[in-house]
């Protein structure tokens, strides 16, 4: 589905791609990302392999992120239920402040930390939850993920503390070796040589579903590009759209996932344009980096 600028997790080929997405400290607004599809200028069709494979690899991550949150603490969503039905999912942080577009920047730079390459020290309030999920996003869609290191660090990082240590064990079996292989990757997540391996997530918005201070749901609307760009693929960058949902929890001064599930689209209509070639997509992928969002 899937999103670096720090760190390269699994292809030497491009190190933009591949550590934890979106850490470089480039101001931004949530925009489009550039299309993906079969390569030697055909139109994009939705019945891919790299479509099939992408959803494979989704389906198994929402799986093992089910069954490690099952019978888990559900205070969090209590909280927020209970806030949404009070009527505070409204995007503004205070009722003296003038209702905005959901996609309206807030002005507020989103975070001068780092934690594990990650941005971190998002503010405690509706516009700090929405960076974070937005941020937070780009790195579980990166490559990183497909790495045991790579991806207990990130997990440790992102998650609180109770969900990481529940999450760890069914994410090793999602991410299995035999996955890896039908997606064409070594047992290390490399793609053949000559190839490059993609999975980047771009946020395109977010939205708070229920705010209650220590707690927060939020959705994270992006599109995902994935695959792999080489020349002999059966499995080449294509591009999907997919809404995120998060359970978010303040802990240790900062928002944390608790648990969160995925759901298809909202999906535009695709355009007639010219599908890239492999070449083209890994060297966008070498020279584009990613980015630090905010709201």
């Amino acid at each position: 589905m899937s999103l670096g600028d720090s760190q390269n997790n699994g292809d030497s080929t491009h190190p933009d791609d591949g550590g934890y997405g979106g850490t470089g400290q480039t101001r931004t607004r949530y925009h489009d990302q550039g299309n993906g599809g079969v390569y030697g200028g055909a139109r994009r069709t939705k019945s891919s392999r790299g479509t099939v494979t992408a959803v494979g690899v989704v389906v198994l991550l929402i799986a093992a992120i089910a069954f490690a949150n099952r019978g888990g603490d559900d205070s969090s969503k209590s909280t927020s239920s209970s806030t949404a039905g009070s009527g505070s999912n409204s995007d503004s942080d205070s009722a003296g402040q003038p209702d905005t577009a959901p996609t309206a920047a807030s002005g507020e730079q989103p975070v001068t930390t780092k934690a594990a390459a990650i941005p971190s020290g998002f503010a405690h309030n509706r516009q700090g939850v929405q960076s974070a999920a937005a941020n937070y996003a780009v790195s579980l869609g990166s490559t990183g993920m497909f790495r045991k290191d790579s991806r207990d660090k990130l997990v440790d990082t992102l998650f609180t503390p109770e969900a990481a240590a529940k999450l760890k064990t069914p994410l090793d079996k999602a991410y299995s070796a035999s996955l890896l292989a039908r997606l064409g990757l070594d047992a290390n997540a490399n793609a053949p040589e000559g190839s490059t391996f993609v999975s980047r997530v771009t946020p395109v918005g977010t939205k708070t579903v229920a705010y209650g201070g220590a707690t927060a749901t939020v959705d994270v609307w992006y599109v995902g590009l994935s695959g792999i760009a080489g020349e002999n693929s059966t499995s080449p960058v294509t591009s999907s759209w997919s809404t995120w949902t998060y359970d978010m929890r303040w802990s240790g001064n900062d928002w944390k996932i608790v648990s969160y599930s995925a759901k298809d689209g909202p999906n535009p209509v695709p355009g007639d344009d010219r599908a890239a070639t492999s070449a083209e997509i890994s060297k966008a992928i070498d020279e584009y980096g990613g980015f630090t969002y905010a709201r």
